[in-house]
This record gives C-alpha cells, structure tokens and sequence, in this order.
C-alpha cells in the first residue's frame, strides 16, 4: 500500500497549545459531543494542550456554564478553563468576571455573533474594558475588520478566532500597531497567509486554534508543518505564544 509523508505526523505538527476547543450541545451541528470524546480527540491528535469550556456558558446559563467548565476540566490536566459572559447582559458581566477572577481563569471567550451583539454596542463595550482591567486575554470571535478598532488603543491582549484568509491584509494593518493583537491559524487557509503574517508583522501575532470538536485538527497542524516559515517561528505559533500569555 502506498505510504504519503504527510499521512505520518512529524515534529512539525507538535502544537503545544490550541485556543479553540469546546464541549457540549451545539445548534449547527447533529449531536452533542462530550467532553470524553473531545478528550479523545485530541490524544489521538498532535495537540498536547488546549483552551476549552463548556458551550452551556454561550448557550444557557454564562455563570452555570462556567461553574460547569471549572468543575469539569479540575480533573483534565492537559485543558485550561476558559470562561464566558452573555455579551446581552452586561449589568450581570462585572459579577461574573469577579468570578472567573477569583477562580484564576485567564482567558474570556466572547460569543458576539451568537448573542447578537454588535462592536457599537454599550454593554459590549463596558464587558470589553471591564475585562481588559482585569488583565484577561480575550478570544473573540466575528470579523476583526469591525471588532478591532473599538479594541484598539486598549491595551488588550485579544486572539481574533476567526480570522480569515480573505481580511487578512486589515488585520495585519491593525496588528502592525496593536501588539496584542493575534489570530488563530485556522481560517487562512490562503497558499501564503501564515506565511505572510509572519513576514508583516512577525509570528507572535498567531495562534493555533482548531475549533475542535466541529473542524477536523489534522490539516489544521498540516498547514502548519507546511507552512514556509522556520522552525523557530513554528514553536511560537505553536505553544510559545499562548505560554507567554499564560505567563
């Protein structure tokens, strides 16, 4: 039978960290995958280690859904918390931000486009300062061409999770002057879109993120083995980045 080098995986496809993974229901897709299986998935994968919460935060119950993902993922050394907030209610998002806090969570995922909030919006915008003052790194997803200028000037350290290969020249225009600004790998799906963030504004601008379990990881760490960039700028798209967020 004949053997491609790309069916067996290499150092090269190693990620430390994926800042995009989820568990739970989900509306758009024909079952609920569990947290067992997610785990599962990622074993089998290059992915040592991920980002992950619970999808009753974004859907149901932001304070049930964080209390679920932290009492969930206590016993899974290779996922760290992330937390969430209902965008919608922001008179309830200081409380529980004071929470996550409280409970060491790093990192916010905001859930705009499912909510329905909008970068104009006056509750989206006190959630935003009131998570940058407590020094939380935002996963953000929707267009960064809107979301990002009201971020700007901020301070914020914010991963873009759908950043796509066809906006990707604005990014790097807002990136060129917003050094917490980065974007996760899995939508530049473009021949040279790694490649060019890498050379514009340096590899510390991108993450890796999968958006598991809905996407399938293996060409997700295939475009990174690919990609024309060195071994070093790798390692930090990677892992390094994400481990100098957690820092």
């Amino acid at each position: 039978m004949t053997r491609y080098a790309w069916l067996r995986p290499t150092a090269e496809e190693h990620v430390g960290w994926d800042v995009d993974v989820l568990y739970g229901p989900w509306p758009r897709h024909h079952r609920d995958t569990t947290l067992a299986e997610v785990r599962a998935r990622l074993a089998a994968s290059p992915v040592a280690n991920a980002l992950a919460l619970s999808t009753r935060g974004p859907l149901f119950d932001d304070a049930g859904g964080n209390a679920e993902t932290l009492r969930d993922l206590a016993g899974c050394p290779e996922l760290l918390p992330v937390g969430t907030v209902d965008v919608r209610d922001a008179l309830t998002a200081e409380a529980r931000l004071d929470e996550l806090a409280a409970a060491h969570v790093r990192f916010l995922r905001l859930f705009t486009l499912d909510q329905g909030a909008e970068p104009d919006f006056p509750g989206y915008r006190r959630i935003v300062r009131l998570a940058v003052e407590r020094g939380m790194v935002l996963l953000h997803d929707g267009d960064p061409r809107r979301f990002g200028p009201p971020l700007t000037g901020l301070g914020a350290d914010v991963v873009f999770l759908d950043l796509h290969a066809y906006v990707l020249a604005d990014f790097l225009l807002l990136a060129r002057d917003e050094p917490g600004f980065r974007g996760t790998t899995r939508l530049l799906s473009g021949p040279d879109s790694i490649e060019r963030v890498v050379e514009y504004v340096g590899a510390r601008h991108l993450v890796f993120g999968s958006r598991t379990p809905f996407v399938d990881i293996s060409p997700q760490t295939l475009k990174l083995r690919y990609a024309d960039i060195s071994a070093d700028d790798r390692a930090a798209i990677a892992t390094k980045n994400v481990e100098e967020l957690l820092a």
